[in-house]
């Protein structure tokens, strides 16, 4: 897999878990499943998604 696909990837599960209310428990195994990530990209998107939630509160 190139970094492109994984950044894109890491992106899409960010996006997708911004939306989320509640997060959904286990939320890392969920990213892992659903966006076919490692444990690391998972927690990079659980960051990502609350930069993403961050940024859609303030403005």
């Amino acid at each position: 897999m190139t970094v492109a696909i994984a950044e894109e990837k890491v992106r899409a599960a960010a996006r997708w878990l911004s939306e989320q209310d509640p997060v959904p428990p286990h939320v890392v195994n969920v990213l892992k499943t659903k966006f076919d990530l490692k444990a690391l990209q998972a927690c990079e998107a659980c960051k990502l998604a609350q930069d993403y939630r961050r940024v859609a509160l303030n403005g």
